[in-house]
């Protein structure tokens, strides 16, 4: 099978499963029903998709989302049109890529484009200014810290914190795709203090982006505790690549959900001594404890945060004299993260859990 009908396949696939779980206020038009439903006695917001384009997949829970907003609204109708199918019907309307969004108003057949954000609250307003509705949508607080002229000095140049800006232009269409992926970055960093995920509209504040030399949207840059010039990001600009790259630059350790890996928390410089205290016995246990508590003393911010934890897990095996505390102790730690708790607990206890593996 040539890749290209792979990834037909795998799309045809997605699409089927997103359809069955999660479109069903989203109404499925075809080329005999898309004209008893458009241009009638409604509106329509029809969105023109592939099964195998991402962007389309990236689309559709915001879409869905659109849908069930307006499932009361019987002025309107949010539909879509599977254009591998239905060839004929993308192409009178003259969809050339994916996915076009259009709005047909009541009574026509004369679509208009839409060309905003790709979020819901962007299409719920253009859906209501067409057609004329007042459909309320809760608001999904963004993680992403929204820049100016007055806070952009303060917050970009904060020396005790890691940021990456993008520089973007309302307009632009590479902007208007990056801004869910943008979020989902956001949110998965939103529990790092000292990291941030902030944008500024370029279009509008001009003399900041001439300033950091942008010529061009979107523009990445990081500005890093120990470097304020503005260092570009180049790499690739999907969620894994974005969260790669952050963790290299800013030594954090998240994963694209926003969790700590297996790596967070461990102190390389403490591996040695840990060693010596599980190897000792008695007093020389005692000894090797000292040891780690004077390094653990010589340690700053987060460091000294896991340097405690290093401390309190040596002092709880002195005290428990059970040598499968560690591993007893890990094994009650994961069936907690296996249930619903809040993302600090999940970080308080995954941190404990990855020193805890160091001593058993």
């Amino acid at each position: 099978m040539e890749k290209s009908q792979i990834w037909l396949a795998f799309g045809t696939m997605l699409s089927f499963l997103l359809t069955s779980t999660m479109a069903a206020d989203v109404v499925v038009l075809t080329e005999e029903s898309f004209h008893k439903e458009v241009g009638q006695d409604r509106g329509a917001l029809v969105e023109f998709y592939a099964p195998w384009c991402g962007h389309c997949q990236k689309l559709a829970p915001v879409y869905e989302k659109l849908a069930q907003s307006f499932k009361k609204a019987k002025s309107v109708l949010i539909g879509k049109v599977d254009c591998d199918e239905h060839k004929s019907l993308c192409s009178k309307y003259d969809v050339q890529g994916y996915p076009t969004v259009q709005w047909f108003p009541k009574g026509s057949l004369e679509p208009k484009t839409y060309e905003g954000h790709p979020t819901v609250e962007a299409l719920t307003e253009f859906v209501n200014t067409e057609g004329g509705t007042k459909v309320k949508i809760a608001a999904v607080p963004s993680s992403v810290v929204v820049l100016n002229a007055d806070n952009f000095d303060e917050v970009v140049l904060d020396e005790t914190k890691d940021v990456l800006v993008e520089f973007y232009a309302p307009w632009c269409g590479h902007c208007k795709i990056l801004a869910p992926t943008y979020e989902e970055v956001a949110t998965a960093f939103k529990m790092e203090d000292d990291v941030i995920i902030a944008n500024l509209d370029a279009d509008k504040y001009k003399d900041l982006a001439e300033k950091y030399e942008v010529t061009g949207f979107p523009t990445l840059k990081f500005f890093l505790k120990g470097n304020k010039t503005g260092e570009d990001y180049n790499g690739e600009r999907d969620l894994n690549a974005f969260v790669a790259v952050i963790n290299k630059k800013c030594g954090t350790n998240r994963n694209a959900k926003g969790q700590l890996t297996s790596k967070a928390g461990i102190l390389s410089s403490l591996d040695p001594l840990v060693k010596e205290f599980a190897a000792a016995t008695g007093d020389e246990k005692k000894a090797a404890f000292s040891k780690i508590e004077k390094e653990v003393e010589k340690f700053k911010g987060s460091y000294s945060r896991y340097g405690n934890i290093y401390l309190k897990v040596a002092k709880n095996c002195l005290e428990k004299k059970d040598a499968d505390y560690p591993k007893k102790e890990i094994e009650r730690l994961q069936r907690i993260l296996h249930k619903s708790i809040s993302p600090a607990k999940a970080d308080e206890f995954t941190l404990k859990k990855n020193i805890l593996s160091k001593f058993a």
